[in-house]
This record gives C-alpha cells, sequence and structure tokens, in this order.
C-alpha cells in the first residue's frame, strides 16, 4: 500500500472513531442533563422556591428593549432564527438565552417573560420575570450611552412587581414569592467593553481596577436593594472571557487568539465578584452563588470539538466578523448555527447558551443555595 492510500486510511479510521465517540458519548451527555433537571426539580420543590426574577443586560434580556425609545434592539431577522416560529423576540441570540433554561429546567416556563411586555399576564409574573436591558451595566452611565434600563431603573421595576402581586394576590403571598424567588444579576460586559475602553469618562477618572471595585461596590448596593424588598438568594452571573469576542479578535487582526488582556481583566473582575458575594451572605444573611460563564465559554473556545463547536472566532451573522445589533439586520447566516459558540460578533447561540444553563445550575445546586 502506498504512503498516500495509508494516509487516507488513516484519516478515514479517525474520522470513524471520532463519530462513534459521538455516537457513544451523546447518550450518556442527555443522560447527565436528565439527571441534573431532576435534582434541580428536587430541591426547588424541598425549598419552596418560587420563581426567577433576572437583571441584567444583553446576555438575559428577553425583549424589554423593543419597549423603550432605544436603538439598542434585537427584535428583527435573523435574530430569533432558531426560537419558536423564527420569532424575532428581541433576544440577541438565535434562540432562548441560559435564563430560559434556566427556568424551563426548574420546570416553571420555558421562557422568561420581560417585564414590560404589553402581554404580560399574572400567570408569567408568578413564574418569574426579566427586568434586563441590553446595552445595561452596573455602572449606570453604561446604560445611559444607548438609553437602555440602568441597573437603578430595573431594581426600581422590581418594585413595581411586587406591587403588582400584592394586588393579585395579597401581600402576603406577595412577599412570599419573592423571599422564595432566585435572583440573578448579568451585568458586567457593557461596562468594560462600551464603556471603560471605548469612552473616555470613566477611563480618565478610574484606573482598571479602580473601575472594578466601583462596579463591585454598584453590584452590592443593588443586592442590598433587592434584599430590602425580600431577595433571600442571589445568583451573580460573571463576565465571559471578553478577549475571546469575535469583534475583538477581528479588531486584533487575529482569527485564532483571544485578547489575554482583556481576558485578564475579566478574570479579576471575576473573582472580585466572588468575594462580594462572600462578604453580602455573611452581612446580608442570603445565600449567594456563582455562575461561571467565562469558564464555560473559555472551555467550549478551547475544547469546541468536546461541545460539537466547529466555529470558536467568528459570529453566525454575516461575515461573522463585525455584525451585532443594527449591523446583523436581514443578513444571511451560517448553515448550522449548533456548530457556532458565537451567534454575532459579542452574543453567543442558543446552544452555547444552553451550555452556561447547565453549568449554572450545577452551580445552583451546590451547597445550601436552594435550602429553605
Amino acid at each position: 500500500m502506498g504512503m498516500s492510500m495509508k494516509l487516507m486510511c488513516s484519516k478515514f479510521m479517525v474520522a470513524i472513531t471520532l463519530v462513534l465517540l459521538q455516537i457513544m458519548i451523546l447518550p450518556m451527555q442527555v443522560a447527565a442533563i436528565d439527571e441534573l433537571v431532576r435534582q434541580v426539580r428536587e430541591q426547588t420543590a424541598k425549598s419552596n422556591t418560587t420563581c426567577i426574577l433576572v437583571f441584567g443586560d444583553s446576555s438575559v434580556d428577553p425583549g424589554n428593549n423593543n419597549y423603550i425609545p432605544t436603538d439598542n434592539k434585537g427584535n428583527f431577522p435573523p435574530y430569533g432564527k432558531n426560537f419558536d416560529n423564527g420569532t424575532s423576540t428581541g433576544r440577541f441570540s438565535n434562540g432562548k438565552l441560559a435564563t430560559d433554561f434556566i427556568a424551563e429546567a426548574f420546570g416553571y416556563r420555558n421562557i422568561v417573560r420581560g417585564f414590560l411586555e404589553p402581554q404580560l399576564e399574572m400567570e408569567d409574573m408568578l413564574h418569574g420575570v426579566s427586568f434586563a436591558s441590553a446595552g445595561s451595566g452596573y455602572d449606570d452611565l453604561t446604560a445611559n450611552l444607548t438609553s437602555v434600563l440602568t441597573i437603578t431603573k430595573q431594581v426600581e421595576y422590581l418594585m413595581h412587581y411586587k406591587i403588582h402581586l400584592s394586588q393579585h394576590i395579597g401581600k402576603v403571598k406577595a412577599q412570599e414569592t419573592l423571599r422564595n424567588a432566585i435572583y440573578i444579576l448579568s451585568f458586567g460586559t457593557n461596562d468594560f467593553i462600551q464603556n471603560y475602553f471605548e469612552e473616555i469618562d470613566r477611563a480618565k477618572q478610574f484606573t482598571v481596577a479602580q473601575y472594578q471595585n466601583f462596579l463591585i461596590s454598584r453590584m452590592a448596593l443593588a443586592v442590598s436593594k433587592m434584599h430590602r424588598t425580600g431577595a433571600r438568594r442571589v445568583a451573580v452571573v460573571g463576565v465571559p472571557p471578553l478577549g475571546c469576542f469575535p469583534l475583538v479578535e477581528m479588531i486584533r487582526d487575529d482569527d485564532n487568539k483571544c485578547d489575554g488582556p482583556l481576558d485578564s481583566v475579566a478574570i479579576a473582575f471575576n473573582s472580585l465578584i466572588k468575594q462580594k458575594l462572600a462578604d453580602l451572605s455573611k452581612s446580608l444573611s442570603i445565600r449567594t452563588a456563582y455562575i461561571d460563564i467565562y469558564g464555560s465559554i473559555m472551555s467550549a473556545v478551547q475544547k469546541p470539538d468536546q461541545y460539537g463547536f466547529k466555529e470558536t472566532a467568528k459570529g453566525c451573522c454575516g461575515t461573522g466578523t463585525v455584525e451585532f445589533g443594527d449591523s446583523c439586520k436581514g443578513m444571511s447566516t451560517c448553515a448550522d448555527p449548533t456548530k457556532y459558540i458565537y451567534w454575532d460578533v459579542v452574543h453567543p447561540t442558543e446552544t452555547m447558551y444552553k451550555i452556561v444553563a447547565d453549568d449554572a445550575l450545577k452551580a445552583i445546586i451546590v451547597g445550601d443555595f436552594l435550602a429553605h
């Protein structure tokens, strides 16, 4: 047999082996996820967990920005391409967000509705809503840059939510709902990418380390306000690997490497989040959990085959190098989004969000976070 024939046979055997491994691994992954969902539902039932209340940016905004005067919207194709009936809901992805999958695992609803949706019903509110707004951050200035809901406004809407509940189910039941809810915060990315490293005001006012501490103080203030409203279980999502966004890789003119300095900023900030959560657990007597989105995405970037991804450095929308938001409007997309980590140059695909959600559920069921 010639050398070229041997090489072809070798490549063929490797390909067959990989396919067989995927066939063997898939049922095990499905079984593991089913067991995870079973554990989550068992714990939520024991702890009388009532709903999830979500605050944050585009990573958890199901479409609140559709109802405010801002250009920062995702309610047009190809966003929502793989959502129910291909609906562009305002989610900055091709389908569901991580919080949708989390709510589904809890057994509440298969999606989380936006608090500002006109068609929002009381049944939806009883099982949780999202106050999130794409473009927001821990720093109110970040949200003001694109005229979206600040974290201050989102927490204010929590009070409106409490009033609505009280009017329909009574004050006692409403307070019980808020006390037994899970509060999820997902901010930070825009504070760095859209504000500190893009605008000049905060960069002139703070060093990176000082700005990180400022953001942490804003996070702590928001959690304290939520606590006064009734929050007793708070989960905070860290920031993702900022240097791995396809947009950043394009600007650096390097298709295959993440930006080390930006990722270091994310790592340092996430460390501060974890420290502050530990402090808040003691000072407010609340249960806290840290959701490591950085680890979830970085693992997929570094080991794409393990998750079934083929493309880690480009988005699925358009050229995959510059498009997001308005510049993604009406663009063609890749043939198979499940092979892509990113839908546009900054937002993950539904497939990646599902991985983030599964990792988040593991963090939530650890320890006594769901204890009653």
